[in-house]
């Protein structure tokens, strides 16, 4: 058989161009680790369940701030192995853009074996205008993507290779679709940056208020809540966004996906009815659901991971259009955390930058086993900013001081302990679902917590009394009789944030002071 070419792509054995969402669907049921749930809809069972941090590297002959980096020589030689397997493959090309602002989009496409078709078909339901993209201007965005070939002499014999220069990241012995989502929004990330803006690793929504729509960005490490906060309703909100949004110089907020990757893990229609409804159409993808013989599926069992996901199309559910928002209102940043760490608390914009650096979180399983369970710091809680990492608190402190954004702290986790420790609180969804309406209404009754410098909530409408201590740590500790506990807590978050924050030598001295 004749090799087939298609034009900046390797050649293969033959190319399906821009197939239809049915044609995705056909391929990837012939998948032998796929299967039909009781929704109609395709779960695979991937053999890497996330992903593969230790394997990710930028091609750069200098270092580039904590990033591990490849030579270009290196880079040109798995290139030259993975487009030889190529050449004798069955590959699936899908296209379509990075937003859907004319000011900002950004085409993409991806490249993959046919025989893991079901990549493409999920990364198809998150471009804007998926299909062939004609001619464009500049640099279209490419992620090659061989899950069945390995790359020896890197980690796990896995390899994900971003050549920012080029606009291409080449994956190499992962079939988990994470590695093709991040793949072009890493690029994107600097493209956003050397325009002027900031990539913010965020959701966003639109709430209606007595006092008109407010615009909230939802910033979160993956897996701590972002798409929950994002999708829970007050005031009848509507989503804009779930993963990746640009914040620009003038102040408008552009997206990134029209559609959403979701973590699956105790998915319930109770607590988050749109995510739950959108998952079990027969159109969603899922990957790694503990579905049973039977096609019946538990979103609650983790036996084989707890990283299960699914993807759908926003135009599956209500949703606002990025293009009829101008600027955004608020910012909250995520921390899912287990001690001191208040349910809310306000930022003034010095700590607002400095918060956004520190991006304190727990690790999920999203991240990896490595990540799992830890206390992590990521700066902007966006391990995808593929330069230094101080120039994105930087940049965001510039942005601010042009375009100001209320910012509030989110704990989506727990305060006083884990769960087995007696006395600590967990802060549900219905809790964090009161403060996000209490912020956009401006109901809440602040005080300033002598400790930390921020403002604490001295009351939330919907959150009762009773429940005080997890928006006031500090009461909670006195009467669980815990004061020195705290006190220590408090010395050793204040010179760890200020540590943490001297390892980045690029970094406003303002940003540094503000903890």
């Amino acid at each position: 058989m004749n090799e087939v070419l298609v034009a900046g792509l390797p050649a293969a054995q033959h190319v399906h161009v821009n197939p239809s969402a049915e044609t995705l669907r056909e391929l990837a049921e012939r998948m032998p680790n796929a299967q039909v749930t009781e929704f109609g809809n395709l779960n695979v069972r991937t053999k890497v369940v996330s992903r593969s941090k230790l394997s990710t590297f930028l091609v750069s002959e200098q270092p580039i701030g904590t990033h591990q980096v490849m030579s270009r020589a290196d880079f040109t030689a798995q290139a030259a192995r993975q487009d030889a397997y190529i050449a004798q493959q069955d590959m699936v090309l899908v296209e379509g853009w990075i937003g859907n602002d004319p000011k900002y989009r950004v085409p993409a496409r991806l490249y993959v074996e046919a025989a893991n078709a079901n990549i493409a078909g999920m990364q198809q339901q998150l471009f804007f205008e998926p299909g062939e993209l004609g001619d464009v201007d500049g640099q279209i965005l490419t992620v090659i993507y061989t899950p069945n070939l390995t790359a020896p002499g890197f980690p796990d014999d896995r390899l994900i290779a971003t050549d920012l220069e080029n606009g291409i990241t080449r994956v190499f012995n992962s079939d988990y679709f994470g590695e093709s989502k991040k793949g072009n929004l890493r690029q994107w990330n600097q493209l956003v940056y050397d325009r002027g803006g900031i990539p913010l690793h965020a959701g966003a929504k639109v709430i209606p208020t007595p006092n008109g729509n407010r615009v909230a960005m939802i910033v979160g490490l993956s897996g701590t809540g972002k798409t929950t906060t994002t999708f829970t309703k007050q005031n009848g909100s509507l989503p804009v966004q779930d993963d990746f949004l640009a914040w620009w110089p003038n102040g408008d907020v552009s997206a990134t996906e029209a559609g959403c990757f979701a973590k699956t893990f105790a998915l319930s229609a109770e607590d988050e009815p749109t995510i739950h409804g959108a998952t079990t159409r027969p159109e969603a993808y899922m990957e790694n659901v503990s579905v049973a013989e039977d096609g019946s599926v538990d979103f609650f069992d983790t036996g084989y991971t707890q990283n299960g996901r699914s993807t759908f199309s926003f135009s599956t559910i209500d949703a606002a259009d990025a293009r009829e928002i101008h600027d955004a209102n608020i910012l909250l940043i995520l921390n899912k955390n287990d001690n001191v760490i208040p349910a809310v608390s306000k930022l003034t914009p010095a700590q607002a930058a400095a918060f956004f650096q520190l991006g304190e979180t727990t690790g999920t399983s999203a991240g990896g086993a490595s990540e799992q369970g830890k206390f992590l710091r990521v700066p902007g809680t966006n391990p995808f900013f593929p330069m230094p990492h101080g120039l994105q608190g930087n940049r965001f402190l510039e942005l601010m001081h042009t375009n100001p954004l209320e910012v509030y702290v989110l704990n989506t986790g727990r305060v006083g302990g884990k769960e087995d420790v007696d006395g600590s609180l967990k802060v549900r969804i219905p809790h964090s679902s009161a403060i996000v309406k209490a912020i956009a209404e401006g109901t809440i009754e602040w005080q300033r917590d002598e400790d930390f410098g921020y403002e604490v909530a001295a009351s939330v409408p919907g959150i009762d009394e009773a429940d005080h201590g997890i928006l006031r740590p500090k009461e909670l500790y006195a009467e669980l009789g815990r004061e020195q506990e705290y006190a220590e807590w408090v010395e050793r978050l204040k010179t760890e944030r200020r540590e943490f924050l001297a390892t980045f030598p690029e970094l406003s001295p303002e940003i540094r002071d503000a903890v």
